[in-house]
């Protein structure tokens, strides 16, 4: 039998607003535990909450960016449940009327065409405080107790653990693009719940769903999706499906790549949703409504324009725009009258290549954006061949010198002078007069053997373009 993958996934921004959702604590992360809080954070009696503005607004932008509907009144609503980090005893939250709500984003898929994912809801909150498990016991930090979160739901329009990926990864560009949150998964700033399910083919039935909890890094997220829908097979073909497949909320082990159970999944009856008499109605005034409609160029809009300004291939316009960093860096070469075509080669492969192995992020790249323009620009301008380059750059990314200074220092200064090249190739057809012969007897191959000897003469610094037509001309 043939089954279909059905995935929805919920995922918490936390968004980078200077203060919390409900109160004026600031949100800096790994600061000394339990140093930012106060009476309305902590639940203290009589303490009030008031709404953060700055997330309503960043919420809002959200809103504008997935072609989403915005209420302009919303409601905040009590979510009760027990947890030592929830010091309320409930998390503020929305349920009935959210802030955000029917949004899409689109997905590239890998045939080149593209896919739309609904979303059907993105609603404000606060995030709960953090439990710290040191053997036996337990500790609370509720310094990240009320920090506002965005929880964005799909809908489970998603049929593979790549589209999800992919789904994840778009989401993450827009909010790092629309500046509403940093996105940090390794901090918590942006994880993932993903609640997963398998039908027969065809069958457009929703079968028992498991939700996978607090997924924070690609890679993880991929792994537990595919452990999961193969056990729910495995199940299905095993005659057991009812027995092992049941609503709960499962864990991914990462050092053994399997979902364990965690606890039975709640239902929204459970948590006992009721408006949260502390809050009135939140109403969005007309003219601030109108404010938050102002949102930066987006990474579909930067690959579109990419590809028709500089006439780039839509999947390197793709990958380049897919990080906000990486479409910086790239436009600043761009102001630099260098080659698009360069420019994404040395930008998407050797400087990539680089800050890969050494674990460094574009944003800390030791070259800078002007200075691998240069090195293209030399490139470009014959002073050194491509493969030179190369070992500039390894020299750029351990030594902050000027790129002429670099080339100096290594010796890698290209030879475009003809009179010294036909100096060179003269040298080498006397000294192989036999091969010459058997070249214009219809060996061509021999071509290859003349230019490599030309290059090792010129210890590599010879223009390999202006070798081959000074070789051509000597030989005809």
């Amino acid at each position: 039998m043939e089954f279909e993958v059905v995935i929805g996934l919920e995922v918490h921004v936390q968004l980078n607003t200077k203060t919390k959702m409900f109160c004026s604590c600031p949100t800096s992360f790994a600061d000394e535990p339990n140093k930012n809080t106060c009476p309305t954070c902590l639940a203290l009696p009589g303490a009030l909450p008031v709404i953060n503005e700055e997330a309503v607004k960043k919420a809002m932008m959200f809103g504008w960016a997935t072609e989403a509907t915005i209420n302009k009144k919303s409601i905040f609503n009590r979510k009760n449940y027990f947890y030592p980090d929830l010091p309320k005893g409930y998390q503020i939250s929305q349920f009935e009327i959210p802030i955000v709500e029917r949004g899409r984003l689109f997905i590239d898929l890998e045939d080149g065409s593209k896919k739309e994912i609904g979303i059907t809801r993105a609603h404000l909150e606060e995030d709960a405080g953090k439990n710290i498990h040191e053997g036996s016991i337990s500790k609370v930090d509720l310094n990240r107790a009320g920090t506002p979160l965005l929880e964005i739901v799909s809908e489970p329009d998603i049929r593979s653990s790549d589209e999800a990926v992919a789904y994840l990864k778009k989401l993450h560009a827009i909010v790092r693009y629309l500046d509403i949150s940093d996105a940090n998964m390794q901090e918590g700033s942006f994880r993932c719940d993903a609640n997963v399910s398998i039908r027969p083919k065809g069958d457009e039935k929703l079968y028992t769903r498991v939700e996978i909890k607090n997924l924070n890094s690609f890679r993880f997220i991929q792994r537990a999706i595919e452990y999961e829908v193969q056990r729910q097979i495995e199940a299905w073909e095993d005659g057991v499906y009812d027995q092992e497949v049941v609503q709960e909320t499962r864990l991914f082990d990462t050092q053994k790549g399997v979902t364990r159970s965690m606890r039975g999944k709640e239902e929204s009856a459970d948590y006992r949703y009721f408006p949260d008499p502390d809050l009135l109605p939140l109403v969005i005034p007309d003219e601030f409504f109108e404010q938050t409609r102002d949102i930066p160029e987006l990474p579909d809009q930067k690959k579109d324009r990419f590809i028709e300004e500089f006439g780039i291939k839509p999947y390197d316009a793709a990958l380049i725009a897919s990080s906000k960093e990486t479409a910086r860096y790239f436009e600043q070469m761009m102001q630099r009258g260098i080659s698009a075509k360069n420019a994404v080669t040395w930008l998407t492969v050797e400087l990539a290549a680089r800050l890969n192995k050494a674990g460094i992020d574009i944003e800390n790249s030791p070259v800078d954006s002007a200075t691998l323009a240069k090195l293209i620009a030399r490139i470009e301008d014959k002073t050194i061949s491509a493969k030179a380059a190369k070992d500039v750059l390894d020299y750029l990314m351990e030594h902050r010198v000027d790129v002429d200074q670099a080339i100096d220092e290594l010796g890698l200064k290209q030879i475009s002078d003809s009179g010294a090249i036909e100096a060179m190739i003269d040298q080498i057809l006397q000294a192989n007069e036999d091969k010459v012969a058997e070249y214009k007897a219809g060996k061509e191959k021999l071509f290859g053997f003349f230019v490599g000897q030309v290059m090792k003469a010129s210890k590599g610094k010879a223009d390999p373009k202006l070798v081959n037509e000074l070789l051509r001309k000597k030989l005809s």
